[in-house]
Formats: structure tokens, sequence, C-alpha cells
């Protein structure tokens, strides 16, 4: 799986900003079929930082309805990086997105 596969996009939020700001984690949008070896090789790539622990878990669409018609949101997963003191991704800390 390619580097640039692997990661689908940021996640933010306002707790995982204060997440960020006091535990140096950062959250991402990832494949389904990404491993944490695939996420970390791909962050470590990409922004050029230390991983030191990748978590991993998969979101459960949620059922919307509007009006007559039902829906479902689609699964997606959602891996949170910790980098190692003194790394910080600009993506984030810009205030780009």
């Amino acid at each position: 799986m390619l580097v640039t596969d692997v990661i689908k996009g940021p996640l933010i939020t306002e707790k995982l900003d204060k997440a960020r700001e006091k535990f140096r984690h950062y959250s991402f949008l990832v494949d389904r079929d990404a491993t944490k070896h695939d996420v970390a090789r791909a962050v470590q790539t990409l922004f050029n930082v230390h991983v030191e622990a990748v978590r991993t878990t998969i979101i459960r669409g949620k059922v919307k309805r509007v009006g007559r018609s039902m829906g479902k949101r689609p699964n997606y997963k959602k891996a949170i990086v910790t980098l190692k003191e003194g790394d910080k991704i600009d993506l984030f800390e810009g205030g780009v997105v």
C-alpha cells in the first residue's frame, strides 16, 4: 500500500485539538485496510516526524433520517498518532484546514 493512499485527511475537532496540545496526539482519517504500521510509516514519510504510538478504531456510521427516507453515513477508520517530544505537524498548527 502506498503511503499516499493510507492517509485520507486530518480530523479536526475541539476535543482532538485539546489532545494535540496536551498529549501530542494527531488524528487522521485512514484507509479501512491500513494497519498501524502502515499509518506510522505514512505519517513519518509525509510529515518528517517520529511516531511514538498509533491507535486505530473503526467508527460505525450513524443512521440518519430525512423526512420519510432513511439513510446511513459510511463507516470510517480513525487513527490517533502520538508523536515524540518536540515534533509537530504544521498542517494542524497553522490553522490551514
